[in-house]
């Protein structure tokens, strides 16, 4: 999750020297990501208890509990950008390559797979384990805690992020079914891969990057509430290159404009 976090890492723009602490860094152990899967794991399997002994109207309500839950993330989240143009020319292009790539219908393709590879009978299980996905990762909590775990070798954001997911995580099993427990796999490659950026380029995720990519996380989180709430289908996993984008043209406005 990612609400109420402030960037407050600033850190040297100077190129990395190779080192035997550098090279250990390459190699650590995500103790944080690790502990925030297992919390996603725990709370996935009470859910999954919960799941079949809720009836549909029960389901429903939640589904619109969440929405809801998820619609206030979103505006906390996107009102943390400090450049709005940058953030909706990341959102256009980053859409553009999302529908080239065409990455909502692989994602889709790839978890309807895992789905028959594990026999799940759950309806939601893709859907499930996409939007557990968007809500655990997308955020500035999962931004600033991988990137305090690779620099500064620092757990403490990334378990208490763990906490929040896991407790989430027991609503969303409960409505979704098994697919949101296998929505620690993208975690841990997301996570992990911020945490070994954040170890190559130290210089890169300073208080600017950190609030402009929440910014985009926001506005995708708003259109993961839109889907939950069933107001219009928005294809958001096309939609994820857009963080990418903004970390790219924040870093080249640094270069441009530096302060």
């Amino acid at each position: 999750m990612g609400v109420g976090v402030r960037g407050t890492l600033s850190f040297s723009a100077r190129p990395v020297k190779i080192s035997a602490q550098y090279i250990m860094g390459m190699f650590m152990l995500p103790l944080g990501t690790l502990v925030n899967m297992g919390a996603v794991l725990i709370g996935g399997t009470i859910g999954l208890l919960l799941h079949k002994g809720f009836p549909d109207r029960v389901r429903g309500m939640i589904f619109n509990a969440m929405g809801l839950f998820t619609l206030v993330i979103g505006f906390m989240m996107a009102v943390k950008m400090h450049e709005p143009v940058a953030v909706i020319i990341s959102i256009i292009l980053g859409g553009l390559i999302g529908e080239a790539l065409r990455l909502e219908d692989r994602s889709m393709q790839a978890g309807d797979f895992l789905k028959k590879k594990i026999k799940a009978k759950d309806e939601k299980f893709t859907e499930g384990l996409v939007t557990a996905f968007m809500i655990f990762c997308v955020g500035s909590m999962t931004i600033v805690g991988a990137i305090d775990e690779g620099v500064r070798n620092e757990h403490t954001l990334l378990y208490t992020k763990a906490i929040m997911d896991g407790i989430l995580s027991v609503t969303l099993a409960a409505s979704f079914g098994a697919g949101v427990l296998f929505s620690v796999i993208p975690m841990l490659i997301y996570q992990y891969g911020i945490t070994l950026l954040a170890v190559l380029f130290r210089g890169l995720f300073n208080d600017e990057m950190i609030a402009q990519m929440t910014g985009v996380g926001g506005v995708l989180i708003l259109g993961v509430a839109v889907n939950l709430l069933e107001l219009k289908k928005i294809r958001v996993i096309n939609l994820l290159p857009a963080l990418v984008i903004i970390a790219i043209i924040t870093f080249g406005l640094r270069l441009i404009f530096p302060t």
